[in-house]
């Protein structure tokens, strides 16, 4: 991942294109750091030519005076003068040759992190690093991935070299916005001083305006031959690099200086400007005591976020450490993560939606981006019931929108004509622990608990769940007490073979246990309905985990069960409307796109968020079938749904939300050719059934690319400190002299989240079998190693 020293300041050069003097500025750079006194340490990770024309070599010839402090290296040599993806291609193909094999991103990426390791410990004291590429920004690397995207995981601060000719103004400014999309921070634009097309006057005002700096340097004389030329060369570095230490190539570097200092006063002072400014959401600021409880977070890429560290650069002058260190994001930032951070297609998506479009006005209104999402959604997780989409910012509204449809539907299809006090007092049924968002329709859904507010009223009727677990490496149903005291052996635990039977609802639906489930649930139902205190108008649940309420995997059949009960007209006239909040599970969370083909039942009504736009931005829709439709109509146009935001349907977010549907259908198709089963995981089964026999863990459990470990707590519950504090090592890189899976092999650390005594973790679609396997072994490492008091 990033690097960052404070004795070391570290550029990447990359340029607008080819041929456009990448290497020589590049010297002149190199010259002027050491005849500032500075250890300069030059790399060009791929080289393709002869050796003797390679641009270290040329670094090497004319580091000027002060050469002895500059270390030239390249990585990488191919003979063909050619593209690198094509150099390594021809060097396999030469006749009666080795067999060259292509090296990987990884491996190339971890490469170029090593060198930069080795030379941060080679410089005691101040140094500057030039990383230099090859051709243009999307030149190709050895895999045939374009530079920018190869190199992104090092998050190194760039140099763009512009182009000086014909067409370079143009070259030069696409190349900008090429880095700027990917999130590159862009120190200085460096290019030759053509007089003739003068490109340097115009670059120099356009970028005055994106505050970006500009340096124009005297172009170099023509190439001659051999020796004459290597004479002319050395003459003209050392007129533009003079033993002055004046002139225009020493203002650049001392803006390169400035913004490397800068880069750290804003790092180091940025927990304390949070501290004093910021309210962050689900955290108690009183038990965040210093500065050291902010977690800086300076970029992210893939699994990974780059966190800032000030202490890690504390350490043995000879084994200095980037003050930037890799930490995996544990819990898919909230569990919105689908592909991994910043990613390019997700970044390129947003920016053309916003020049195409920014923001429009929805109401009886379309765009493509909002109409591809729309019939995509009823074509996937809807196909076969819902027939409309309604669109939001986040899974709480939606969750509101889906409130009020289920609400209006009911009263509709029931005929019923009810009071303003009678339709304010209808309620729900739904599960204990259940979490459907933080707005106030959304938490009377829910019984009173810790996410309510003193507004909350709890609207409805919430049965405690059968749940599913691996205990003791066995899998089990466990039944709460209401369940178990009804069975007639009094069990409390239900074993299964594999988690594949538990999930195959469709054979279990004539088993004991589903017609324990179902009596069970008609004898309340029946006693609710005596009661008379409160009309049930919806079934709301989370399907297959609730998420927030303690990572909570509900047993399938109860669910299914539930729906059966609540659309059966011996007990309801008029069935209720079934809302699934899929904001959490669906769209391959779990491993499936929606929870309505395992419970073998459609709902009336869904919620999908989160994964929707990839964890790129906000963005909600609530699915309807027809019937709900229907029940807006009129032509009154205060029948209609009236619930909406300003910007509903945002263009950027559903074109977003369309490429990250995108990626993922690609995933799916290639996970499909492996996997034969319905109920899949990324976390090995034997890790998960091993972790549950110890002393400490109550059970565990694990779907798709969620992770729970629940353990033993005598006060459990969401107030509970004991996962957090059990699992805190965790958070430190782990450095045991290996090359770690996180991009650049660096040690790295794990961000995760606990609800109360349940620790929880949560990989991207296309995380890494090996960064699960390290996550699995540094828990396994931890957690065995706990004693219960």
């Amino acid at each position: 991942m990033s690097h960052l020293y404070k004795h070391l300041r570290i550029h990447q050069v990359f340029g607008a294109n080819t041929d456009v003097g990448k290497t020589i500025i590049t010297t002149a750079l190199v010259r002027a750091s050491a005849l500032n006194n500075n250890r300069v340490f030059y790399l060009k990770p791929v080289s393709t030519g002869a050796p003797q024309d390679a641009d270290d070599e040329h670094i090497k010839r004319h580091a000027g005076p002060q050469k002895h402090l500059v270390d030239a290296h390249c990585l990488f040599r191919y003979g063909d003068p050619v593209s690198p993806h094509l150099a390594v291609k021809m060097a396999s193909e030469t006749p009666g040759g080795l067999k060259v094999s292509v090296p990987s991103d990884e491996t190339f990426v971890g490469s170029v992190a090593e060198h930069i390791r080795e030379r941060a410990r080679l410089a005691s004291g101040p140094g500057h690093m030039y990383v230099e590429t090859a051709g243009g920004v999307h030149s190709p690397t050895l895999s045939g991935t374009t530079q920018l995207d190869t190199y992104r995981p090092l998050f190194l601060p760039t140099i763009l070299i512009g182009d000086s000719r014909l067409g370079g103004i143009s070259s030069t400014i696409s190349s900008f916005e090429s880095l700027l999309l990917r999130g590159y921070i862009v120190d200085a634009i460096i290019l030759f001083r053509d007089e003739y097309y003068r490109n340097f006057e115009y670059l120099t005002q356009y970028f005055a305006e994106r505050e970006t700096h500009v340096t124009a340097l005297d172009p170099p004389p023509p190439r001659l031959d051999s020796a004459e030329n290597v004479a002319n060369t050395e003459k003209y570095y050392s007129d533009l690099v003079p033993d002055t230490l004046k002139g225009d190539i020493f203002t650049a570097l001392e803006h390169l200086d400035e913004c490397h200092a800068k880069r750290f006063e804003e790092l180091d002072s940025m927990p304390h400007r949070t501290l004093d400014a910021i309210w962050w959401p689900f955290v108690q600021h009183e038990l965040v005591k210093t500065e050291k409880d902010v977690t800086v977070i300076d970029s992210a890429w893939s699994d990974f976020f780059s966190i800032y560290d000030a202490s890690s650069g504390r350490t043995s002058p000879s084994q200095p450490k980037s003050l930037l260190q890799p930490q995996l994001d544990g819990s898919a930032s909230w569990w919105t993560q689908a592909v991994g951070h910043a990613h390019p297609m997700l970044a390129l998506a947003a920016a053309n939606a916003a020049g195409r479009y920014g923001h429009v006005m929805f109401p009886q209104a379309t765009h493509l981006p909002a109409l591809k999402l729309a019939e995509r959604l009823l074509q996937g997780p809807g196909k076969g019931w819902a027939s409309r989409v309604f669109f939001s910012d986040n899974g709480s509204t939606g969750m509101e929108v889906a409130l009020k449809m289920a609400l209006r539907s009911f009263i509709v299809s029931s005929g019923l004509e009810l009071s303003s006090a009678e339709k304010k007092n209808l309620g729900v049924i739904g599960l204990r622990g259940s979490y459907h968002g933080d707005t106030i329709g959304a938490m009377d859904t829910c019984e009173e608990g810790v996410y309510t507010c003193e507004w909350h009223e709890a609207k409805g009727y919430w049965f405690e769940p059968p749940t599913v677990s691996i205990q003791q490496g066995r899998v089990a149903v466990s039944l709460p007490p209401a369940l178990s005291t009804l069975a007639g052996d009094q069990r409390t635990v239900e074993e299964f073979e594999t988690l594949s039977h538990v999930y195959d609802v469709g054979q279990r639906l004539e088993s004991p246990l589903a017609k324990h489930y179902r009596r069970y649930l008609d004898k309340h139902i029946h006693t609710l309905q005596a009661d008379g205190t409160r009309k049930l108008a919806a079934l709301v649940i989370e399907p297959i985990v609730m998420g927030a309420g303690g990572m909570i995997f509900v047993d399938p059949l109860f669910q299914r069960i539930m729906v059966d009960v609540v659309r059966d007209p011996t007990l309801f006239p008029t069935p209720l409307p079934v809302i699934f909040d899929e904001v959490f599970v669906g769209l391959y969370r779990l491993g499936f796109e929606s929870a309505g083909p395992i419970l073998g039942i459609n709902p009336d009504i869904s919620v999908n968020a989160k994964i929707l736009t990839g964890g790129t931005l906000p963005l909600a829709v609530t699915l309807a079938s027809d019937s709900i439709f229907s029940a807006f109509k009129s032509e009154s146009k205060v029948d209609a749904l009236l619930h909406g935001h300003s910007y509903t349907a945002h263009a950027v977010g559903c074109h977003v939300a369309n490429t990250t549907l995108d990626l993922v259908s690609r995933l799916v198709e290639r996970a499909s050719a492996t996997t034969t089963t319905r109920v899949w995981s990324f976390w090995d089964p034997e890790f998960i059934a091993s972790i549950s026999c110890l002393d400490v863990v109550d059970e565990a459990m694990a779907l798709g690319t969620v992770l729970a470990i629940k353990f033993k707590d005598d006060d459990a519950g969401y107030a509970s400190h004991s996962a957090q504090t059990l699992l805190q090592s965790l958070r430190l890189p782990l450095n045991d002299g290996s090359t770690s899976a996180a991009p650049g092999g660096a040690p790295f650390g794990v961000h995760y989240r606990t609800l109360g005594n349940v620790a929880y973790f949560m990989s991207s679609l296309n995380t890494p079998c090996a960064i699960i396997e390290a996550l699995e072994d540094r828990l396994w490492r931890l957690v065995s190693n706990i004693r219960r008091s």
